[in-house]
């Protein structure tokens, strides 16, 4: 790794993953884009995927003791690799666990979210050269001692960007229609929800987020106006936090129109059939994605339309057993060429979704010019205006996504033009482009900031 040219700006960003995700593919857009205008870009993930020198691992194992490693790869040996080990290896896994860091699981058997990641005191000392901008993305997913914020960003400015409402709530990624948020958390419904914890501490969770950020001054930057309303809500921002729309932007110069036949030639899908597409990482396990409501919506399509569809699940490893409807599974794409082919190949896409930030396949399928059905949730109405750019349609609801699929399928004239009107707003307000730009400036008023402060 070479070390910079001092006058040449750095930015460090960060997430649990450096592959898979929403998340992980900004954080990755952000950072191709940023090496292509001269930017001295890096990335720090908890878990490391890829073989990119500029990929920094946050190693928290190697930065515990001696007799914590050893009783953890105990419980671990001892459950194994089984998905049901048995009560009496769970019992002495979780033995061995809380003996490895007795205060540590204490805390998470109270309900408390675990915290106790030590390499996040070294994480500005991964780059071969200090940053001049901290960027955060997710920082949940079990790699990230959030307490230790104010530390680094007493060293280095920082923005946090709001992939989803984790940083303010007592614990879950998206609280569907909980309102506790708003009042502190506490008396929670659901433990279970992503990201789960063991008793309610919902509410010292929530208070330790709002301490952390405020004394932090960290920037928020929230990709969708609905995210940015629940922000400004939830009393988490202090007076010293910047919160900014930033949103998603998607690289129209890989995600743009193109010849459909062509796509479905190099994709060996069928020439003469209707293609409806549905997209997401995990699309059949997914607490987020609604693919239940999607796959109860095909039975109640007609049966001419039933007879000739295909489905293209995208992002799932095994078809359904029982569909009126030929569903063909493809596991995780990771080439964005691909992605795009799978999106032009389609006559349309659908979005069912229980909860969602402002989603990078709803942009991408827009920008490939694809028609688009999508659940009226979250930031989605930000992209697809009902009958305008898309189909909206209420989540849940397998008769009015049913209805919708039909009507689009069914009229190749709304289909293009609900396509055209969804491309050209994705070309005038969600590019990569613009999102750069917006994080450019963000960056050099923090450097400028910093520099003044430090005089």
């Amino acid at each position: 790794m070479s070390e910079r040219t001092p006058d040449v700006p750095s930015v460090l960003q960060v997430n649990t993953h450096d592959a898979g995700g929403g998340a992980a593919r900004v954080m990755r857009d952000l950072h191709d884009a940023y090496l292509a205008s001269g930017l001295d870009s890096w990335m720090a993930v908890g878990y490391r995927s890829g073989d990119d020198d500029r990929i920094l691992r946050i190693d928290n194992e190697a930065r515990r003791g001696t007799w914590s490693r050893a009783f953890a790869l105990t419980a671990a040996a001892i459950e194994g690799e089984r998905p049901d080990p048995g009560r009496l290896r769970r019992a002495l896994s979780r033995a061995f666990l809380a003996t490895s860091a007795p205060a540590r699981y204490r805390r998470i058997f109270a309900g408390l979210e675990d915290m106790d990641f030590p390499a996040t005191r070294g994480l500005l000392d991964l780059p071969p050269s200090p940053s001049d901008v901290l960027h955060l993305h997710n920082l949940h997913g079990y790699y990230f001692d959030l307490r230790l914020l104010p530390q680094l960003t007493a060293r280095t400015p920082a923005i946090v960007t709001l992939h989803d409402t984790w940083l303010l709530t007592g614990h879950c990624a998206h609280p569907f229609g909980c309102e506790r948020w708003r009042t502190g958390c506490g008396d929670c419904p659901d433990l279970g929800m992503y990201v789960p914890i063991r008793g309610d501490a919902s509410a010292e969770n929530r208070a330790l987020k709002r301490d952390v950020v405020r004394r932090s001054g960290v920037g928020l930057a929230v990709p969708s106006r609905w995210l940015l309303r629940m922000a400004e809500e939830s009393g988490i921002p202090g007076d010293d936090n910047d919160v900014r729309l930033v949103p998603n932007g998607i690289d129209t110069s890989v995600f743009q129109p193109g010849d459909p036949e062509e796509a479905r030639h190099a994709l060996d899908l069928p020439s003469d059939r209707p293609i409806v597409l549905v997209a997401g990482q995990h699309l059949e396990t997914n607490p987020f994605k609604d693919f239940a409501t999607f796959l109860a919506a095909l039975p109640l399509l007609p049966s001419q339309v039933k007879r000739d569809i295909l489905v293209v699940a995208l992002g799932t490893s095994a078809s359904p057993e029982t569909s009126p409807v030929e569903i063909r599974a493809v596991p995780y794409v990771s080439d964005v060429e691909d992605v795009a082919r799978y999106y032009r190949a389609a006559d349309v896409y659908v979005h069912s979704s229980r909860a969602d930030n402002l989603p990078l396949a709803v942009l991408e399928a827009a920008a490939c010019g694809t028609a688009i059905v999508a659940n009226d949730v979250g930031g989605i109405p930000e992209i697809v205006t009902d009958g305008k750019t898309g189909l909206l349609v209420p989540a849940g609801e397998a008769p009015a996504m049913a209805a919708a699929i039909e009507r689009l399928l069914g009229d190749a004239d709304l289909r293009h033009a609900l396509a055209e009107a969804a491309l050209a707003r994705v070309r005038e307000q969600f590019t990569l482009e613009r999102q750069v730009d917006a994080y450019r400036c963000w960056y050099d008023e923090l450097r400028v900031d910093r520099g003044q402060n430090d005089r």
